[in-house]
């Protein structure tokens, strides 16, 4: 970007000259460099277009989900699940993004109770008490979008609501952090603030990760950090944020399946996910 002159066509296509589009924002981050920041890099920076073709895949996305919604209840194999989501998906006109990727099985992820990610569906039927995760991504003209939800089947107990709630306000404090400038660092200290005020800790493992144009891209988003550390967020950036609450130890094991991550104490364990975009002003919920 130091070799672009400022009457020469900006970097990121929109057919501009340098100096009207991206020029301010390139000497800012540049500053934030020198201080020890992270700049993203230019590929992972997304076109106009390419926003608007992994914004429909993120309608696609929360339609699955909202179907789960309506049918997910007690007595309900995790299989069925799984068969929910391949044919609604591909009614949808989309492809689910999770079916043989890296060799994962299945098209939906599903991890329950002290499952912390990447459940594989199976015959297991879900009980009164369970809460449950479904994670759901959709490919749709080549472009991704993901999300999960939790469910709560039945009667659960009070510390399981208390536990499912409390992550999906750690989601939202992360995404309160997004704008302009600042950095992956704010979005991990909020969660980890608020998670660790409740006296629950926050998965280290596994994170949020850039999306879009592929499966996982950068940044990886960590939901533990420090306030001014790390990538800086700049408008056009995708990535899901999707912290992983658990009520015991923030370890994780990885079964012998080679997918299924459980807590290390096999105490209970809450996701919530979005994919968002950076925008001029703030931030877009996308799923």
């Amino acid at each position: 970007m130091n070799k672009i002159s400022r009457n020469d066509l900006c970097w990121c296509g929109s057919g501009k000259k340098y100096k009207y589009c991206h020029m301010d924002q390139d000497k800012k981050l540049s500053d934030l460099e020198d201080k020890g920041l992270i700049a993203p890099p230019i590929d992972i920076i997304k076109t106009p277009e390419q926003i608007e073709g992994i914004r429909k895949s993120c309608e696609v996305t929360r339609k699955v989900l909202d179907m789960v919604s309506e049918r997910i209840k007690e007595g309900i194999t995790t299989d069925e699940i799984n068969t929910w989501v391949h044919d609604y998906t591909s009614e949808l006109g989309a492809v689910p993004a999770p079916l043989n990727y890296m060799g994962y099985p299945k098209s939906v992820c599903i991890s329950i109770n002290e499952v912390v990610c990447h459940g594989i569906p199976d015959s297991r039927v879900l009980k009164s008490g369970d809460i449950v995760n479904v994670d759901v991504t959709s490919i749709l003209n080549g472009y991704y979008g993901d999300a999960s939800r939790m469910f709560i089947i039945g009667d659960a107990s009070e510390k399981a609501i208390k536990l499912v709630e409390t992550a999906s306000k750690c989601l939202y404090k992360g995404i309160e952090q997004v704008k302009p400038f600042a950095t992956v660092g704010d979005i991990g200290y909020a969660i980890q603030t608020y998670a660790e005020g409740k006296g629950y800790s926050v998965v280290r493992e596994y994170g949020g990760h850039g999306v879009g144009n592929e499966f996982h891209e950068e940044p990886f988003v960590d939901h533990c950090g420090n306030k001014n550390t790390g990538m800086i967020l700049v408008p056009g950036m995708i990535f899901t944020i999707e912290p992983m609450i658990n009520e015991g130890t923030y370890k994780c094991e990885l079964l012998d399946d080679g997918w299924t991550a459980v807590t290390a104490d096999r105490k209970l364990t809450a996701q919530w996910e979005h994919t968002i975009l950076v925008t001029e002003d703030g931030v877009e919920i996308l799923t």
